[in-house]
C-alpha cells in the first residue's frame, strides 16, 4: 500500500504556493503521493489551475509521485496534454500519474459550450487516450477517429516514463463502462454513493470482484481508493487502510473530510487542519 495527499484545487487550496508547500512538507512527512483536482469552473472560490501548481509541486519535491485525480480530458485537446504531461513529467523526474474521467457538472461543460452527454464524452475520453499513447511514443502518429484526428505528428521528447505515464481511470460505481475502460490502464479511481463506512467496503468489494473478471492489463491496474484517517491515533487508522488493502487497493488518498456523492461542501476545507494531518505521516500498516 502506498500513501497520498489528496486535495482540491479550490477554496483554500486554489493557490499554488500554498499546495507546493504542502507537499514539500508531505515529502518530508513520508508520504508517497500528492494529487489536485482538476477543476476549471463552479464552487464560487477561489481556484488555481492544477498543471500549474502540479509544476511548482514538482520543484519543491524530488521523491512523492505527483498528479491529477481526475482530468476530465473530453474538454482538453489530448495534443495539448500530451505536451503538458510530458513536459511535467521531465520537470518532476519521472513522477507523475495522470487522472482522466468524463467529468460532471454544468458549470464545467454545458455553461462552458463543452460537451453535454455523458455517453460522447465516454467515446471521447476512450479516443484520446489512444492519441495520448500514440503521441507519448515518440514515433510519428497519425490518428483518424469520430472526434479527434491526426496527421504524421512526431512529438519530442518521449515521457521519461515508459511506455508512457501511468494513466488512472475515475468513475462513479455501480456505472460499468468507466471500470472496463480502467483496467486496461494503469489505475482504477473510483468513487462510490454508499452513506457510511460498511456500505463504501461494500461496494468496493463488488468492485473489485468486477475488475477480476475484466481483461487487464500486465501487472493489474492500481486500485486507489481515498478517505479519512486519524493521523494521531495508528491505532484507529489501522482498520480502515487495512479493509481495503485486503480487498486489493494499493494506494490510499488521504483528504481532510469524506467526499461522496450527494455531499457538499458548505465549509472549505481548514488549511491549518490538513496541514497537521500532513505533518502526522501516513497511516501506513503495520
Amino acid at each position: 500500500m502506498r500513501y497520498g495527499i489528496y486535495l482540491p484545487n479550490f477554496g483554500p487550496y486554489g493557490d499554488a504556493c500554498a499546495l507546493a508547500e504542502l507537499a514539500c512538507e508531505a515529502e518530508q512527512a513520508g508520504w508517497d503521493g500528492f494529487f489536485l483536482w482538476d477543476h476549471i469552473a463552479g464552487w464560487d472560490l477561489p481556484m488555481a489551475d492544477p498543471w500549474v501548481a502540479l509544476a511548482a509541486v514538482a520543484m519543491r519535491t524530488s521523491r512523492i509521485r505527483i498528479g491529477t485525480t481526475v482530468t476530465p480530458l473530453p474538454r482538453r485537446r489530448p495534443w495539448k496534454l500530451a505536451r503538458e504531461a510530458t513536459t511535467l513529467d521531465h520537470l518532476s523526474g519521472g513522477r507523475l500519474t495522470l487522472g482522466v474521467g468524463i467529468g460532471g457538472g454544468a458549470d464545467e461543460w454545458e455553461n462552458l459550450g463543452e460537451q453535454p452527454s455523458l455517453r460522447e464524452r465516454g467515446a471521447m475520453l476512450d479516443e484520446a487516450l489512444e492519441v495520448l499513447r500514440g503521441l507519448w511514443s515518440g514515433e510519428p502518429f497519425s490518428f483518424d477517429g469520430r472526434f479527434y484526428h491526426v496527421r504524421d505528428a512526431h512529438f519530442l521528447p518521449r515521457p521519461l516514463q515508459q511506455p508512457g505515464i501511468p494513466v488512472w481511470v475515475g468513475g462513479f460505481w455501480p456505472n460499468k463502462a468507466p471500470f472496463r475502460r480502467a483496467a486496461r490502464w494503469d489505475g482504477v479511481f473510483p468513487l462510490f454513493d454508499a452513506d457510511d463506512e460498511a456500505g463504501e467496503l461494500a461496494q468496493l468489494g463488488q468492485l473489485a470482484a468486477f475488475l477480476a473478471r475484466q481483461p487487464q492489463r500486465t501487472p493489474a491496474p492500481d486500485l486507489v481508493c481515498m478517505g479519512v484517517t486519524p493521523g494521531a491515533c495508528p491505532a484507529e487508522a489501522a482498520p480502515i487502510v487495512a479493509w481495503r488493502a485486503a480487498l486489493g487497493a494499493t494506494w490510499w488518498l488521504e483528504c481532510i473530510a469524506p467526499f461522496r456523492m450527494g455531499v457538499g461542501f458548505d465549509e472549505p476545507w481548514p488549511l491549518d487542519a490538513l496541514r497537521e494531518r500532513v505533518r502526522q505521516g501516513p497511516p501506513r500498516l503495520p
